[in-house]
């Protein structure tokens, strides 16, 4: 899991381990098999008109920006443990929380960077408004934070866990 504070990016060695891999591949085998589907297209003919070939272009521009987030995130990458389980929570946990204390109206999603999210579960930034309003809160408590509207909102921490993968 990751926390994000003064340009340092906090990562489990899990963590660090899957994107320096994700970084690796991205930065050998895929730039390979990019590079031949763009010669391929170009052999196709007139490039104004090759979608295959506008194509390939701009997934080799939405790779080659994944690299370097990855490559700036990664430098800045310190090593950290996985959260304990104590019920606090932080970065690297999967909280749910209950809205205006209603507890029929719950929400569960992990607390981590945005490097994290995926379609299993919804992800907050410790920066965003509800991370930081529950950032540090324990379970039975209480927290607020501003919505997009300017309104406070209060939610309940009903539990808070190690993120398991």
């Amino acid at each position: 899991m990751t926390q994000t504070s003064d340009n340092v990016t906090w990562l489990t060695q899990e963590a660090y381990d899957q994107l320096k891999a994700e970084l690796e591949y991205l930065s050998g085998p895929a730039r390979v098999e990019i590079a031949a589907k763009i010669a391929a297209a170009r052999e196709e003919g007139d490039l104004r008109e090759n979608g295959g070939y506008h194509a390939a272009k701009e997934e080799q521009g939405k790779q080659e920006l994944r690299v370097r987030q990855l490559t700036q995130l990664l430098e800045k990458a310190k090593i950290g443990e996985t959260p304990a389980d104590d019920g606090i929570v932080e970065p690297g946990m999967v909280v749910t929380i209950a809205f205006d204390g209603d507890e029929d109206d719950t929400m569960t999603f992990l607390l981590a960077s945005r490097e994290y999210a995926s379609s299993d579960i919804e992800t907050y930034s410790p920066q965003s408004p509800l991370g930081q309003g529950v950032g540090g809160k324990k379970i039975g408590e209480e927290a607020t934070y501003e919505l997009p509207n300017g309104k406070k909102a209060m939610v309940k921490i009903l539990e808070a866990k190690p993120y398991a993968g």
